[in-house]
């Protein structure tokens, strides 16, 4: 399968919007975009044809489940696992000698079939040469409002490791600087900018090639999150049940798919200065900042003659990457129950929880202190390093179930014997943490008998008692007690914060209040926060905490036979928190480009007219990329 094939198939399956007007791929786009994504099982993929390039943008293409599965062949993500979950099982099998051995021929027969395959002549991708390359013949996305300039948001990026020679396939996202000029945004924990060090200390240019397009796994594969050192072509190999066929570029040693749409050639040196690249409306939902990243210099470039250009969007979730999350949690879970935790059952990563902050996990527990010792492993483990707060279950509700497994985790979870902390790496894109890519985690270990009964005999607190409370509290802007009412010892409130330790007094307060003893889980938030909204209070959760500083656990007190919990989920400033970084706002879009979309909407012909997502927030976030004031309790300027 080819882009153009890929397109064909989502248009048969009802799956593919074409919109012929005329539109920009400065914001206008985005805006289009991001109201289909968040729309229910991921809204429509979207063909822009005419947006002042030759070439069609092709967007939101993997942003469902059924889209996902068109990609895969129409497999799903739990049938690959089954198959992968044998394979390894036949390997592994703890027999030997020349019978097993024999037994073992078909698997690596057929496993040695998806390698990728190497075409000495030229590929599709190679129709056309350009070696007067212009990146400004792309249209490029401009996303978001404050983002540093126009980035390709879906680049597959290739690069070889110079003393073993393996190869690499990752997606980071490229400001474009100019005609001939990116940035890269290789962080300290990818493989690129580990390739890049063993470059620098060669003292060689390092080649590097990104191509764009082609059979929709190779964009899935880039994601994929495979050990240093295996090809993510076997993967697409595996996933597509037949090789990958590789042509070497013009210009750079360095070997891509011959069926992609187009191919960047470059190299990286190692001897350049990094460039300010950013910001950018990142997949946190938030603008990541400025920062410095190496320079990619642009050799040629190649492409099929009818190319279509591909693209996404990332910001507030949902989006189209939350099903790439989606398709990795089910394709990958027999890999870390063998290879890592072979007690594990099920685990889950929820949408809002934007890939690291949040994952929900199920074990077979069978002795004292497994579930601890599972949460260790899976901090140890890959990119599950990133991972901010972890849940461990043991039996119970299906993970997805949310009110269910939130009501089982609180009846087991005492905070004062059942939270476990550690520290170690983080996501460089958590704004929360006090020290970049380093702070806080937390594990909750629910996989004991349960021990509080709320489930049953959901906890009454009298409304009269609540106003008492807020009217002793003028500081509280809103509360949210609907969760204690169904079995979930969690209440929420927020705070107009206007002088530093507001959030410390409120803890007290709570604690000194006796009709609020039964509830042992807290989440304060800033005024302009809707409690009621579930899917932002997980977000803003997971994203605006640094579990060091920001949680706190007291033990159990007279009057109380548990302990309590308080998650500080507000803005820090350093006037009030003293946080010395600077904090991001969202990435929403400027009511200019939401009021031209909303003008536009029946000229698209895509259907019904879709509010902006972004309209909720605009009453409570002004401009820029960054706040910069303090105790206003909003962000912006």
């Amino acid at each position: 399968m080819n882009l153009l094939s890929f397109i064909d198939k989502l248009e048969q399956a009802g799956e593919l919007i074409r919109i012929k007007e005329t539109v920009s791929p400065y914001l206008e786009i985005t805006e289009i975009t991001d109201r289909f994504s968040k729309e229910i099982a991921g809204g429509k993929a979207l063909l822009f044809e005419d947006n002042g390039s030759q070439y069609p943008i092709l967007i939101n293409s993997l942003g469902s489940e059924k889209r996902i599965q068109i990609a895969f062949g129409n497999r799903s993500p739990e049938e690959l696992a089954d198959e992968i979950q044998k394979l390894l099982e036949m390997i592994t099998r703890g027999d030997f000698g020349f019978s097993a051995n024999l037994r073992r021929l078909p698997i690596l027969g057929k496993i040695s079939r998806w390698l990728p395959k190497h075409k000495h002549r030229k590929g599709d991708s190679q129709e056309v040469i350009c070696v007067n390359p212009d990146l400004l013949t792309l249209p490029v996305l401009t996303c978001w409002p404050f983002d540093g300039g126009p980035f390709l948001t879906l680049p597959l990026v290739h690069t070889v490791d110079p003393l073993s020679g393996s190869s690499n396939l990752g997606m980071y996202r490229m400001q474009v600087y100019g005609p001939s000029l990116t940035g890269m945004h290789w962080h300290m924990h990818k493989t690129g900018a580990r390739h890049l060090n063993e470059y620098r200390r060669l003292g060689k240019r390092m080649p590097v090639a990104v191509a764009l397009g082609g059979d929709p796994v190779y964009t899935y594969c880039a994601t994929a999150p495979l050990p240093d050192g295996i090809d993510e072509y076997l993967l697409a190999g595996f996933i597509r049940n037949k090789p990958v066929t590789l042509v070497k570029c013009i210009t750079q040693d360095i070997w891509v798919p011959e069926d992609c749409d187009f191919i960047l050639e470059g190299y990286v040196d190692p001897n350049d200065s990094f460039r300010m690249e950013g910001p950018f409306g990142d997949h946190t939902g938030f603008y990541s900042l400025e920062d410095q990243f190496p320079i990619f210099h642009l050799t040629a470039i190649t492409h099929k003659r009818h190319a279509i250009f591909p693209a996404t969007i990332v910001g507030i979730p949902p989006q189209e990457d939350a099903w790439f999350a989606w398709a990795t949690e089910r394709i990958f879970k027999p890999m870390i129950k063998m290879a890592m935790v072979p007690e594990l059952t099920d685990f889950h990563l929820p949408i809002e929880g934007v890939a690291h902050n949040i994952v929900l996990t199920k074990i077979v527990s069978s002795y004292p202190g497994q579930g601890i010792k599972v949460l260790h492993t899976l901090w140890g483990a890959g990119q599950m390093m990133f991972s901010k707060f972890l849940v461990i279950t043991s039996g119970g509700p299906e993970l997805t179930d949310y009110l269910a497994l939130a009501r089982h985790v609180s009846n087991r979870v005492d905070p004062s014997l059942h939270i476990e902390k550690a520290k170690g790496p983080l996501d460089i894109l958590d704004h929360s943490s006090r020290v970049p890519a380093f702070g806080g985690k937390m594990g909750l270990d629910a996989t004991g008998p349960e021990i509080f009964n709320t489930e049953n005999e959901a906890v009454f607190i009298d409304e009269q008692v609540v106003i008492a409370f807020r009217s002793q509290n003028p500081q509280i802007v809103q509360m949210n007690l609907e969760w204690v009412q169904k079995g979930v010892s969690i209440g929420l409130l927020s705070l107009k914060k206007s002088y530093s330790g507001m959030v410390k007094d409120i803890e007290d307060e709570i604690r000194l209040f006796d009709a609020f003893s039964a509830i042992r889980f807290w989440i304060i938030f800033d005024d302009w926060v809707d409690l009621t909204d579930i899917r932002a209070v997980v977000w803003l959760t997971g994203s605006n905490v640094e579990v060091d500083t920001d949680v706190k656990v007291f033990p159990s007190s007279k009057g109380r036979l548990n302990g309590t919990l308080f998650v500080d989920a507000t803005v820090k400033t350093f006037e009030l928190d003293s946080f010395t970084r600077p904090w991001p706002n969202p990435t929403i879009m400027d009511q200019k480009t939401i009021q031209l979309v909303d003008l536009k909407w029946s000229k698209y012909n895509c259907g019904d007219f879709i509010e902006s997502p972004s309209a909720k927030y605009l009453n409570y976030f002004q401009e820029g990329a960054v706040r910069k004031t303090a105790g206003s309790g909003k962000m912006g300027n």
